[in-house]
């Protein structure tokens, strides 16, 4: 069976043998490329949304600013729950020990569909209230109410289409999920084409075209986004089960779980849900302090978190690749080559998103404009994503350091970081700008905690990560070992 580059250095590396820095380099790039196309392709799905909704009005805009925050959590235990079980099979692949990656695949699956239909449950009772709770002017509060409706119906497709990507990138594979993460995208142009605007004519080259549309609003985007959702996780799943080399279902082949593998799964997500839960939380808050500014302050402040993470989302594709290799390498008892492989794909992350960085501040006013017509929006957009793009190392750091510390199989790290970052720092710094300096004052909070939280994890990445990698103590070792 013919290889491709990542599965040969990475079968190299759980067979022993010693990989050059250039080596090392070229597996982190090549694991980290997909994932950050899938990442990007991900905020362009954000950014197709805010852009077609910014072409009706700013309360539109608005309307889906506002529970942004809110569908980010639920998006982010979704993940959570996902990654009890992705970072265990990473140390099993790494092992060797494949036929019990492939149980906790199938016990992962249950799991995951029970877990979102109870989030579904959960968010649909508190959606009509969520916008009022939230501080939004009434004029917004049924649209914002309505596209969050949308967003947790789609739940149980979300949750597997983390749970699946999740697991065939942590077995190695990381160009499936990235392809499908494009797909998504292009079908959320298509739907949302047809479903956000009436019916319309165009006329290029002279010619008349007859375009359908709905005519939905904010409601017809919320609705193309779960379309291509479901779409697409049903191809990750089929691609999983019946396609992985490593991970497919076997014919006969038992299921194999155990109770401890299920204690394990959430020993290692209620630290991640919990930094889900403080992050988001968080947003929420930060909301709140922003919704007093305006609708123009709301809407820009939307479009810029969109604009945004086009910088810091290939940071997050990293992070993923980080996970992988840092977890395959600890489940082949590597060490010392963990050590060398989490210092050298940070520093990679930060050198990314440094280069975006620059041009995000370069291209502010371009960037912003793709997502308003609005004068005013855009020229408060500018200025707050100037403030924010002096923070992207930092953030970097602190992004692809989680990575590592998830594939290390310690996830309490980031939540207790996150909580202290987010918590002691931005929401007090940013409540008390806001008055004096409007907006602009709280991103100033937002890009000083974001260099105080990638300190902070650039700190416990040497002190902690890489001295349990000089002694070979991390969580799942014994685990992995017995297998």
């Amino acid at each position: 069976m013919k290889h491709n580059g990542n599965s040969t250095l990475l079968e190299q590396m759980r067979a022993g043998a010693a990989l050059t820095t250039a080596q090392q380099l070229q597996l982190i790039v090549r694991l980290s490329i997909p994932a950050i196309l899938a990442q990007i392709s991900s905020i362009v799905m954000q950014y197709i949304d805010a852009s077609m909704i910014g072409r009706l009005s700013p309360d539109d805009g608005a309307a889906i600013g506002l529970v942004a925050s809110s569908t980010w959590l639920l998006g982010g235990l979704c993940m959570a729950a996902a990654t009890g079980f992705t970072v265990q099979i990473a140390h099993r692949t790494g092992a060797g020990d494949h036929e019990k990656a492939r149980s906790l695949v199938k016990l992962g699956l249950c799991c995951a569909v029970g877990f979102s239909v109870l989030l579904l449950v959960a968010g649909a009772l508190i959606s009509p209230a969520l916008p009022r709770w939230l501080g939004g002017d009434v004029s917004i509060q049924k649209k914002a109410a309505q596209y969050f409706l949308v967003y947790v119906l789609s739940l149980p497709f979300v949750q597997l289409n983390y749970t699946a990507a999740g697991m065939l990138q942590c077995s190695g594979n990381m160009k499936v999920p990235g392809a499908l993460e494009i797909l998504m995208c292009l079908l959320d142009v298509v739907f949302n084409a047809l479903l956000i605007f009436p019916a319309r004519t165009h006329t290029p080259f002279g010619l008349q075209l007859r375009v359908p549309g709905a005519g939905l609003g904010v409601l017809g985007a919320a609705l193309g986004t779960a379309f291509s959702e479901a779409v697409v996780s049903l191809i990750m799943l089929v691609y999983l089960l019946t396609r992985s080399k490593t991970l497919r279902l076997r014919r006969g082949e038992r299921f194999g779980a155990q109770k401890g593998d299920l204690r394990r799964a959430v020993k290692l997500a209620l630290p991640v849900a919990a930094e889900q839960i403080i992050t988001c939380s968080a947003y929420v808050a930060f909301t709140r302090i922003v919704a007093p500014l305006g609708t123009i302050a709301i809407a820009a402040h939307s479009f810029s978190v969109t604009a945004e993470s086009l910088c810091y989302m290939p940071g997050y594709g990293i992070g993923a690749a980080a996970t992988t290799i840092i977890g395959q390498t600890i489940g082949a008892q590597r060490y010392a080559l963990s050590k060398h492989l989490g210092r050298l794909t940070t520093l990679f992350g930060v050198l990314v998103m440094t280069c975006g960085g620059c041009l995000l501040y370069l291209f502010a006013p371009q960037v912003i404009g793709l997502l308003s017509t609005d004068p005013s929006i855009r020229a408060l957009g500018t200025q707050i994503l100037r403030i924010e793009a002096f923070a992207e190392p930092m953030y970097a750091l602190s992004i692809v350091a989680t990575g590592v510390f998830r594939g290390a199989g310690d996830t309490l790290v980031p939540s207790v970081l996150n909580l202290i970052s987010m918590w002691v720092v931005r929401i007090p710094l940013a409540a008390a700008l806001a008055g004096s300096f409007g907006l602009p004052g709280v991103w100033c909070a937002m890009c000083v905690e974001l260099f105080v939280r990638g300190l902070l994890f650039w700190v416990l990445l040497e002190r902690r990560f890489c001295r349990r990698a000089d002694r070979g103590s991390f969580p799942l070792k014994a685990q992995t070992e017995e297998g």
